[in-house]
């Protein structure tokens, strides 16, 4: 989830058509399409295997200390707290972050290449894990925690989070779970106008199932198997249906930037930020706020920046701000971060893949979109559409992919394309067996019922 930096305060808004600009202001030529890739990691204690609180002298405040003495990264603060960290202006590297449960996420800077995010991810692994066996801590690449119960997990002093810990109850069963036991990686990709947009928006949508079932990685809770390949997934189904889900207007005659707005608009806020603290205007619409009829306050109109908080409130399987956020996978170890970014950049950011990634799921209705989404978080590549499987519609996915990374020619240093990429992805679809699959076998075998294992074998 974002993190709020202090700057300069954004205009007010006036209307509804700036809301629409602020979007389409995003569009780039092809030329200047980038790459941002996030990953998410559960943290914990060596020795224990117990979670890591924020404070103590092995905290995940001294986890942060560490990074900014030994690899010069700065800090973030809410009030005395360090809540984030950034490179020094100038500098590449991305923006650290913590979930609310103590995740510990890499929001990675807008590359141009795969071969470009391998490296930056590589490079804040070597970090992590260098500061991490100082401390005795480990970091786990799954998409939801295997062993530690709710009340177990810590929760971060950020005050976005408070808000939220305190409004999730009410609208869904399982929001508190999505925001302190899940972990995910995720890819932010660019659009060149609105029709690019809509096209690209369309084909994430109907495939974003086919990536939770390729990159499932989360069959346990609390030391036992959920009975779900994605539990991660799951847990979306119950979190709040007025922000999550398909968005099955997206597939409507019209859609738009403006459409994307109207749906925003009508979605209700969690905070509006002001002088360095998070006011509490949970289930108000944005809507009322462009009016000034925030009962909390009232006559106040939000700013750009206000707008740009609210939107990343909103989490449907992919999510539209500047770029496109996809939004499927579950957490994984280095291969499936830099195979989820080069499965999407293969089939979005190359013409003909897109036009072919098209072809492949235009004629789904909306009951077959919303069908396939809440079969495969249980069944996986197992999954049933039409007369086909979800492994059949990966394996064509990925076909589709390669494609598009090789007509992309981007080589590295030994002149390998960026279909090295998905290497990774191939073999677990020419097997059938996902890591939740693999996983639930060493449980049952050599494991002998014994989680402990998934924090040696799945760690990074």
């Amino acid at each position: 989830m974002s993190t709020r930096q202090e700057g300069a305060p954004s205009s007010e808004v006036r209307s509804r058509d700036e809301l629409v600009g602020w979007i389409a202001a995003g569009e780039k030529p092809p030329g200047q399409w980038l790459i941002g890739t996030e990953h998410e990691k559960f943290v914990f204690h060596t020795d224990t295997l117990g979670p890591v609180p924020y404070a103590g002298p092995r905290g995940i405040r001294a986890l942060m200390e560490a990074m900014i003495q030994r690899y010069g990264w700065l800090p973030i603060l809410e009030g005395e707290n360090i809540i984030a960290l950034k490179r020094q202006d100038g500098q590449a590297g991305g923006t650290i972050s913590l979930e609310p449960g103590g995740q510990f996420e890499l929001s990675g800077a807008p590359l141009s290449t795969l071969h470009e995010t391998a490296a930056e991810t590589r490079q804040h692994l070597i970090e992590v894990l260098d500061v991490g066996e100082d401390l005795g801590i480990g970091f786990l690449g799954l998409g939801f925690s295997p062993k530690w119960t709710l009340d177990a997990t810590p929760q971060m002093p950020k005050q976005r989070y408070q808000v939220m810990t305190r409004y999730m109850p009410q609208v869904g069963s399982r929001g508190l779970d999505m925001m302190y036991r899940t972990a995910t990686i995720q890819v932010n990709l660019d659009f060149a106008s609105e029709a690019d947009m809509v096209k690209k928006l369309r084909v994430s949508l109907a495939l974003q199932p086919i990536a939770t079932a390729l990159f499932s990685s989360s069959p346990f809770t609390e030391g036992k198997p959920n009975g779900f390949k994605s539990m991660r997934s799951e847990v979306w189904r119950d979190t709040d249906r007025a922000r999550t889900g398909m968005l099955p207007f997206v597939f409507e005659p019209g859609m738009g930037y403006e459409r994307y707005v109207d749906y925003a608009l009508d979605v209700p806020m969690y905070f509006v930020y002001r002088d360095g603290r998070y006011i509490d205007v949970a289930g108000a619409s944005f809507r009322d706020f462009l009016g000034g009829q925030l009962k909390a306050m009232p006559g106040v109109k939000p700013t750009l920046d206000d707008w740009s908080d609210h939107l990343t409130t909103l989490f449907p399987e992919v999510r539209m701000k500047r770029f496109l956020e996809m939004r499927g996978a579950d957490g994984g170890r280095w291969k499936r971060i830099c195979g989820l970014s080069a499965f999407w950049v293969g089939l979005l950011y190359d013409a003909d893949a897109l036009d072919a990634a098209w072809s492949m799921v235009k004629t789904w209705t909306a009951e077959e979109r919303e069908g396939l989404r809440n079969a495969v978080p249980g069944a996986g590549f197992a999954a049933k559409f039409r007369d086909t499987t979800v492994l059949s519609l990966t394996r064509e996915a990925l076909k589709i992919s390669r494609m598009g990374l090789r007509n992309r020619r981007k080589l590295n240093r030994g002149n390998q394309d960026e279909t090295i990429y998905l290497d990774a992805l191939d073999e677990i679809a020419a097997c059938g067996q996902t890591v939740a699959d693999d996983l639930l076998k060493r449980y049952a075998g050599s494991w002998n019922g014994n989680i402990d294992h998934v924090f040696e074998e799945v760690a990074f």
